[in-house]
Order: structure tokens, then C-alpha cells, then sequence
């Protein structure tokens, strides 16, 4: 008897030891990302050597009902540079998924006179030309195309245009070299788009009247 109840004593202490503790709880999760609304202009011109403007931003994700605390990277802008800086405002949402939203700079001394906003045409397309700012513009055909995408532009001096790296929908990172504008007769403006989806020659873009 002694035998048998000690064998069925190891019996229960085996079956008790291998008992799992603990349960693997996977979960599905409808992937969303939190809408990130910059407070006030997402557009904003400083003279050189200005004050940077205070950038804040909400977040929101609609899909799980939550609110987000959003965070405005200013570490790359320069005051005292002149130049167009695009910078983020972004958020994560607990599962890990980041919205972002962008805000452009204009670090620029050009008059709030000058204005060349208005369409343009470059080589048979047409371009939309918006100042949305002193200095500081929106082109609704960034590279003069058939392929037709948008993108933004700073006046830096009387001849001298930033056309900086932008991330676009559709074509990835696209920016712009020796960037000029001729306001003596016709206004114009000149550059060469880098982005593989457009070829890398000069694009002169023509005001029409």
C-alpha cells in the first residue's frame, strides 16, 4: 500500500508542476494612426535672426477613440540661414502606429511686396502658383508634368528660390537645384527637379497673363 500511495502522491505532484501559470492572450488590432492638427497656420515666414514661431499640435485617432500628446521637432530649423524647413509634428498611438503632420518655415528677408503667385505654364502644363505666405508658396505642378504632384517653395532673395527636400505622395523625396526666379520682365522661374520620376533638366516655368 505504501508503494501504490506514494506512486500516486508523484503522480499528482508531476501533473500539478506541469500546470501552464500563465495564458497567451493574442489580439486582433485595426491598424490607424492618430490625425495630427497643427494649432493655428501650418505656414509661417520669419525675417533672419527672428524669433522661431511657437509650433503646437494636437492628436486624435478616430478609429480607437483616443487622444495623443504630439510632439513638434524643431531641431532643424535655423533662423539665421535663409531657406524653406519643413518640419514634423508627430504622434504614436499605443499600438505604435505615428501620424505626422508638416509645418512649413520661411527663413527669409524677402518684401511682403513681392508677390509671384499666379499661373504659370512650363513647356505646354500648366502650374498654380499660391503664396501662402510672405515669401513662402504653394505649386500645385511642383515639376512642370503630365505627372502632376504637388509641392512648396521659398522666395529667399530677389533672384534665389529653395525649393528643399519633400516628402510627395507618389514619388517619394523630390527637391530642386539652382532654383531662380527673373521678376525684370515676363516673371519666370527655373530649376532642375532630382527625383526619379523626373528627368534632371532645367525647368523654366512662365507667367501667363
Amino acid at each position: 500500500m505504501k508503494k501504490i500511495s506514494i506512486i500516486i502522491l508523484l503522480s499528482a505532484l508531476a501533473i500539478t508542476g506541469c500546470r501552464k501559470k500563465t495564458k497567451d492572450v493574442s489580439q486582433e488590432v485595426k491598424a490607424s494612426v492618430p490625425t495630427v492638427t497643427v494649432s493655428g497656420s501650418q505656414f509661417y515666414s520669419i525675417h533672419v535672426g527672428d524669433a522661431l514661431p511657437d509650433v503646437s499640435a494636437t492628436a486624435y485617432d478616430s478609429t480607437i477613440g483616443e487622444s495623443y500628446t504630439a510632439t513638434v521637432d524643431k531641431s532643424t530649423l535655423d533662423n539665421s540661414t535663409p531657406g524653406l524647413y519643413i518640419i514634423k509634428a508627430t504622434a504614436k498611438n499605443k499600438y505604435g502606429y505615428v501620424g505626422s503632420s508638416n509645418v512649413y518655415v520661411a527663413v527669409t528677408d524677402i518684401s511682403d511686396a513681392i508677390d509671384l503667385s499666379g499661373l504659370y505654364d512650363r513647356s505646354g502644363f500648366p502650374a498654380n502658383v499660391e503664396k501662402v505666405a510672405r515669401g513662402l508658396y504653394f505649386n500645385d505642378n511642383i515639376a512642370g508634368s503630365s505627372l502632376v504632384v504637388p509641392g512648396y517653395f521659398a522666395q529667399l532673395d530677389e533672384t534665389t528660390l529653395d525649393v528643399p527636400v519633400q516628402s510627395i505622395e507618389g514619388v517619394g523625396n523630390l527637391y530642386a537645384t539652382d532654383a531662380t526666379v527673373d521678376m525684370t520682365g515676363d516673371t519666370t522661374f527655373s530649376y532642375a527637379v532630382v527625383n526619379g520620376f523626373f528627368g534632371g533638366q532645367l525647368r523654366t516655368f512662365v507667367k501667363q497673363h
